[in-house]
């Protein structure tokens, strides 16, 4: 019983301190803070992925998300993704994404988000990628996006990978 308390202590330490290694990947710019930098793994010959992350701006005057770049992607984009009419749209913000004083803005998988496009290689879980954001205000940002599972809906995610099934489950289904 010992080594069991020992293991899933030791389990529960490595996971809280994973997940304090996830928060503290903090930058700052000016009053804006970013948080939670992250894509997901890309299927090979992919040639887009998504970014997501948190922007609190802890000033008293707004500032915008106006572009980016990526050394892994030939193309950066702002984009938002809504519901219109019961179908799921996407657009590139040209003017930006307004990050209003006093407020968090979360790009996240259905809503805002930044698109790497023209990707020169696949994304791979565990990675680190490397990304500029250019403000309007604060400049020049570096971040990281931590690379989590394809299917993550979430920093550190692993995802939705693809359930193994059992063949005996399938009783009817010819082999």
């Amino acid at each position: 019983m010992n080594r069991f308390i020992r293991t899933f202590a030791s389990a529960a330490v490595a996971s809280l301190l994973s997940v304090a290694a996830a928060q503290a990947a903090e930058v700052k710019a000016g009053d804006l803070v970013i948080t939670e930098s992250w894509s997901r793994a890309t299927p090979g010959g992919a040639k887009v992925a998504g970014g997501f992350l948190t922007i609190e701006n802890k000033g008293t005057t707004a500032d915008r998300l106006i572009a980016g770049s990526a050394d892994i992607a030939g193309k950066f984009e702002i984009h938002e993704m809504s519901m219109d009419n019961g179908v799921m749209k996407m657009r590139q913000l040209d003017k930006g994404l307004a990050i209003e004083p006093g407020k968090t803005v979360k790009l996240a998988p259905g809503g805002y988000h930044v698109m790497l496009m023209d990707l020169k290689g696949p994304l791979k879980e565990g990675e680190k990628v490397p990304v500029t954001l250019q403000f309007e205000k604060a400049g020049k940002v570096q971040v990281t996006l931590d690379v989590a599972g394809i299917g993550a809906k979430a920093p550190g995610d692993a995802g939705g990978s693809m359930m193994k099934m059992d063949p005996k489950s399938h009783s009817g289904m010819k082999h």
